[in-house]
């Protein structure tokens, strides 16, 4: 659903130039082999290579050592750096897809980590997370959630999976029809109609959306956030609020999100583990960028302040640096 940054990248993980697959295989086999680890070598390969590269190091240590890869780190590595580590290994769709799995089928329900990945993917990525979902755990995505969840946040999430948001453009008439039926179905009702809400904020397309979000603006002199804030409440309430900051800046809902890891005492390292791993590789330069202009502080000096050793040294590569 990204608005920013459709058709271009600005991760912070690019191709790493004269790349050797076989090389990295044997590098990291001897990172592992005899008495102790060299997690630095291991952290050095694997944060700065992209994705697509990782997984050809996959391949090429089964062929060159004859052993899976993720095995032998999962056997060598512990705690966070482990965890890191193997999401880094994982192709996005099928990362998301085991987020998504755990947050399920942990105990209770990770209605956070629903609505972070199904309000912030795009229609093709959605669709690649059920098929990855469905290889990985042979279960059906969409029916995990309607057994997890219920009512109007249940309804939210389960349009949201069918990855089917219209992709046209704004339609100027259009976006004054949506924008006075969602001020009748909120501000100017007596209740809430969820349910139009749910309709629009699920189905339009995204340019169509920020349209809709300006006429409802001009026209109430209310931000659409600030409405849904008093109208809606709970899951229901946060799943509405990340899919409207998605629409208008995905790089700055996910500035917000790595902030409010890291404040206070103590770290969400699930969610600052996620974040930075999903989208270093499509716009972590403009989320840094927002980060930096919002709160005042860099994203690495953040990340530096709030963890350790080797898992920390990891964050830092995938930052790309302290701008």
């Amino acid at each position: 659903m990204a608005a920013q940054g459709v058709g271009r990248t600005s991760g912070t993980v690019c191709d790493y130039p004269d790349f050797d697959a076989n090389q990295d295989a044997e590098m990291l086999h001897k990172a592992m082999k005899g008495f102790g680890t060299d997690e630095g070598v291991i952290s050095d390969i694997l944060a700065e290579r992209s994705n697509a590269q990782r997984q050809q190091i996959i391949r090429a240590y089964k062929t060159v050592i004859g052993k899976n890869l993720i095995d032998d780190l999962k056997c060598e590595l512990s705690r966070k750096f482990e965890s890191l580590i193997v999401a880094l290994l994982l192709p996005p769709d099928h990362y998301d897809a085991k987020e998504l799995h755990d947050a399920l089928k942990g105990a209770g329900t990770s209605e956070d980590v629903l609505i972070e990945i199904l309000a912030s993917r795009n229609n093709a990525q959605i669709q690649q997370i059920v098929k990855a979902y469905k290889e990985d755990f042979e279960s059906d995505l969409e029916e995990d959630i309607c057994s997890d969840t219920s009512g109007y946040f249940q309804r939210v999430l389960v349009s949201l999976v069918q990855g089917n948001r219209d992709e046209g453009n704004a339609d100027a008439s259009q976006a004054e029809d949506d924008a006075k039926a969602l001020y009748e179905a909120g501000e100017n009702a007596w209740g809430t109609d969820e349910e139009k809400f749910i309709a629009i904020l699920c189905s339009r397309s995204v340019p169509h959306l920020l349209a809709v979000f300006d006429e409802y603006q001009k026209a109430n002199d209310i931000d659409i956030e600030d409405s849904i804030g008093s109208e809606c409440s709970g899951t229901l309430q946060q799943v509405m609020l990340a899919i409207v900051k998605c629409v208008k800046n995905t790089p700055a809902y996910f500035a917000e999100k790595l902030y409010n890891a890291m404040k206070g005492a103590g770290t969400d390292d699930d969610t600052l583990m996620r974040i930075m791993v999903s989208r270093s590789e499509i716009d972590l330069v403009e989320i840094k960028a927002i980060y930096k202009a919002k709160y005042g502080d860099t994203l690495n000096s953040s990340i530096v302040g709030d963890t350790s050793g080797d898992y920390k040294n990891t964050l830092v590569k995938l930052c790309g640096g302290d701008d």
